[in-house]
């Protein structure tokens, strides 16, 4: 497996464990996230563990300036691996949610990851190889009441990557797309989803997700998700109801009870 991997969101859930995925099988990292704290101590794990070399960098990637600090702080590193994993969510009414949050969630969620994959992702193809894996959602497959902002900046990182893909399919770049159900990590309580049907069965650990997607990075998948029933339902049933129906039924999954 290539050496080098970048990986925002990596101080916790999904993010996290892509991080041990790839230090288990021998590769360096540039871990990126929010709290220092946290990623000092996956450094300490991975070095000690993995006689692997780890770089920490702090940064609140809803920050543009951030992400064009970052970017220019790796521009010299021969990066093999760009994992976009960091995101969150929000739970209620569009127009009753503070819309610095729904426009910070766009910048995270989309700009931040359009910038690293323009940036990280052009120097891939100049190179002539490289993997990029941008956890997407099932949400980004159907429109999300109660998370619009949510559910469509998914729907951009479906769109954008597998467009990207086929743009860079004869460079030696490959772009997956993993789009998960629902995950038990931070990011129920980041959006507010307790009580909801959405999180009240449960979900995939985050370690399995990690496994999963990283797996079909490797492979050079397309567009990939972890759970065969929820696969089959969205890619041949829900394209089936009427958009209202569909709409409904998403509703009252993130309805609190």
């Amino acid at each position: 497996m290539p050496r080098l991997a970048l990986i925002t969101g990596a101080s916790s859930g999904i993010g996290r464990e892509f991080a041990r995925i790839h230090a288990l099988r021998g590769g360096d990292l540039i871990i990126v996230a929010r709290r220092q704290d946290e990623l000092d101590a996956l450094k300490s794990e991975l070095e000690t563990g993995h006689g692997v070399s780890v770089r920490v960098i702090a940064a609140d990637l809803t920050d543009s300036a951030a992400v064009t600090r970052l970017c220019d702080a790796v521009r010299a590193e021969p990066i093999d691996v760009l994992i976009n994993n960091a995101g969150f969510g929000g739970q209620g009414l569009h127009v009753d949610r503070p819309l610095d949050r729904e426009l910070a969630m766009i910048d995270l969620n989309v700009k931040a990851l359009v910038t690293l994959c323009h940036d990280i992702g052009g120097a891939m193809a100049r190179r002539g190889s490289g993997r990029i894996l941008n956890v997407g959602s099932t949400a980004g497959m159907m429109p999300g009441p109660l998370q619009a902002i949510y559910f469509a900046t998914k729907a951009f990182v479906r769109s954008y990557s597998l467009a990207l893909a086929e743009e860079l399919r004869d460079s030696g770049v490959t772009v997956t797309v993993l789009a998960p159900g629902y995950v038990e990590t931070e990011f129920a309580d980041t959006a507010d989803l307790r009580g909801t049907g959405l999180v009240k069965g449960g979900g995939r650990t985050p370690a399995s997700v990690a496994k999963f997607g990283y797996e079909q990075m490797t492979a050079g998948r397309l567009h990939v998700i972890n759970e065969g029933v929820l696969g089959f339902v969205l890619n041949w049933l829900a394209p089936l109801l009427p958009h209202r129906v569909m709409m409904r039924v998403v509703r009252k999954l993130q309805t609190k009870a």
